[in-house]
């Protein structure tokens, strides 16, 4: 099966040891030198309309994902958090 970075951020990323919804997939972490997905990233929740960035993002090992669906990818076990990236501000 193939898919394309696009098609796998309209999926949302769902556990399936307790059914906690994380999101929608944001980013791959991709492997350049062997060309391997290493990581799926799931961006936090926005803090006051995003006003004050985001919530700590779910990052979660290839290893642990277990299906996809039409719409959705199944993971076993817990994320990895982390903060995610400050953005630079432009005051102009």
């Amino acid at each position: 099966m193939e898919s394309r970075l696009e098609e796998l951020r309209d999926k949302e990323v769902i556990s399936i040891t307790d059914g906690t919804r994380f999101g929608y997939v944001g980013d791959l972490v991709i492997d350049l030198d062997s060309g391997q997905v290493r990581r799926i990233v799931v961006p936090g929740p926005a803090r006051f309309f995003g006003l004050f960035g985001r919530g700590e993002d779910a990052v979660f090992r290839w290893e642990s994902v277990r299906r996809f669906g039409s719409d959705i990818v199944l993971v076993e076990g817990e994320p990895e958090r982390i903060r995610p990236r400050r953005e630079k501000r432009k005051w102009f």
